[in-house]
């Protein structure tokens, strides 16, 4: 369950969601369930929504947004780790943001990267190649988006090149990761929200148990780079990395942009 309340508009919310991650296999979603919009002043219901669409759509617009303020503008090959729903949702989000050339994908199921090439071939105009390895995927890339359902590493810090972006999405529990350890060391930590990545999130915890990091290791939350507050990326070479852990935020205000278009 993720509630949240939004002064200004006057929102409150909650999505209640199961998270599945066999179902891919067996051909259902792995995230379902539903956001309930209400008013807050009387609590009045306003909406239900599909979580699955809504987190689908939030989590990748998440992404984008850190790939906007944080990746280098000149950033033009996309590797894509995973084949789910989220990989053609962060193709689609990614590409709004930067001028992406070539798009690499990966998978551990190389049937499901094929289909995945061959529904965003249908609909972007872009060179797209299905690789071996996730070492081949990652190592030319300028942006990194890791999408998988994998407890254990899939990119290592031997192969991020300087000046890469790296968006970690895909892994949400303290023992489970998708990045060594020696790639978060070498890179510049950013997130969605700290409350979230000092006790979720194993691509931070495991690292900080192995004494490798500490929480000042932590550079900022995507909102305070956003209003000037701390620094973004500062140099071209720097890899960067965003941690998505995803928040009621983001479900809310998502939801509350659907309302308001369909009163319009």
């Amino acid at each position: 369950m993720m509630p949240g309340y939004a002064e200004e508009p006057g929102l409150m919310g909650i999505k209640v969601i199961s998270v599945f991650h066999g179902n891919n296999e067996k051909g259902y979603p792995s995230h379902q369930g539903v956001v309930i919009l209400f008013d807050a002043k009387y609590g009045k219901p306003l909406m239900i929504f599909d979580a699955k669409e809504i987190t689908a759509i939030r989590t990748a617009a998440a992404s984008a947004l850190a790939t906007q303020i944080l990746s280098r503008d000149d950033s033009e090959v996309l590797a894509i780790l995973g084949s789910g729903e989220q990989a053609a949702r962060h193709i689609e989000s990614i590409s709004i943001v930067r001028k992406i050339k070539q798009i690499n994908i990966w998978s551990r199921n190389e049937k499901n990267a094929d289909s995945l090439e061959a529904r965003v071939s249908n609909s972007h105009n872009i060179a797209i190649s299905v690789k071996k390895s996730a070492e081949q995927a990652v190592k030319d890339a300028d942006i990194v988006c890791t999408v998988t359902s994998s407890p254990q590493p899939i990119v290592l810090g031997s192969w991020i090149a300087p000046g890469t972006h790296i968006n970690a999405v895909g892994s949400s529990t303290p023992v489970a990761r998708e990045l060594d350890t020696d790639a978060v060391v070498k890179s510049k930590l950013f997130t969605d929200c700290y409350e979230s990545i000092l006790n979720e999130a194993g691509d931070f915890l495991i690292p900080k148990k192995e004494g490798m990091i500490t929480d000042s290791h932590i550079k900022a939350e995507l909102g305070e780079v956003l209003i000037g507050q701390k620094k973004g990326r500062e140099s071209k070479n720097e890899i960067t990395l965003f941690k998505s852990l995803g928040i009621a935020a983001e479900d809310i205000f998502s939801c509350w942009h659907v309302y308001q278009k369909i009163k319009e």
